[in-house]
């Protein structure tokens, strides 16, 4: 454990973090953290082409003191239709203005898919708290990360769920929803984020290192450097 990371005290308030192994789910899990909630994490197995993000997110669980870290099998990779989980290209080298249209790495419904499953992970153990690090300036290209979606999907979630009818409000916390990278890097490291755990890549090395160059890289170490804070990340 990072020796500037805060210990956290549990509360009787628990909470579901869905973790992606990335710097905004890894965000959102300190601000959780920050807030009182004890917090279980959960990743999902579905598919992708690599599991360094998986091994990232046992690692950020472990360290930053989750209650517990599930990962959730669940392969919607046969379906096709994104190159995060088929064999097409990763686009690269993009430039930032280029990112509004949704791209060929959007996973068809993912979010929808993991927020259902977290929704019914968290009413086994009573929580009415759920929390995923969307956001919708950075990531705008992205239809399941727009506040229109998240209203929605709350919307549903009171009428689909013993605990919505039973008058127990489910709400979805999107902390990050209307920050930048920047400032998403920047509040993380306000909370004792340690930043290198972290995995953001579309398309790694064997071992694990950045490429640099698909967008999410892109948008990573822009945040970095707009932030003014020195980028740990493992480029290949």
């Amino acid at each position: 454990m990072p020796p500037d990371m805060p210990t956290h005290t549990t509360s009787s308030k628990p909470a579901i973090v869905l973790l992606s192994g990335g710097l905004d789910s890894t965000t959102a899990l300190a601000i959780a953290q920050s807030q009182g909630y004890t917090c279980h994490t959960l990743a999902f197995d579905y598919g992708q082409r690599h599991r360094h993000e998986l091994d990232a997110c046992a690692q950020i669980a472990s360290s930053m003191r989750a209650a517990s870290h599930r990962i959730f099998p669940i392969n919607i990779g046969p379906f096709g239709g994104s190159a995060l989980t088929d064999t097409r290209e990763i686009p690269k080298d993009r430039d930032e203005s280029a990112m509004t249209n949704i791209p060929i790495t959007y996973v068809p419904a993912r979010n929808l898919i993991f927020l259902s499953i977290a929704l019914a992970y968290a009413e086994t153990i009573g929580s009415t708290d759920l929390f995923i690090g969307v956001n919708a300036i950075d990531y705008s290209g992205y239809p399941d990360c727009r506040p229109a979606f998240i209203a929605s999907f709350i919307h549903t979630a009171n009428l689909a769920t013993k605990l919505g009818t039973d008058g127990h409000k489910v709400e979805i916390h999107t902390p990050l929803m209307n920050m930048t990278k920047a400032q998403i890097i920047q509040k993380g490291t306000e909370l004792g984020v340690d930043y290198s755990m972290t995995h953001s890549c579309y398309d790694p090395s064997p071992a694990g290192g950045a490429c640099g160059r698909c967008d999410s890289c892109i948008l990573r170490r822009s945040g970095f450097k707009q932030a003014g804070i020195d980028d740990p990340t493992n480029y290949a």
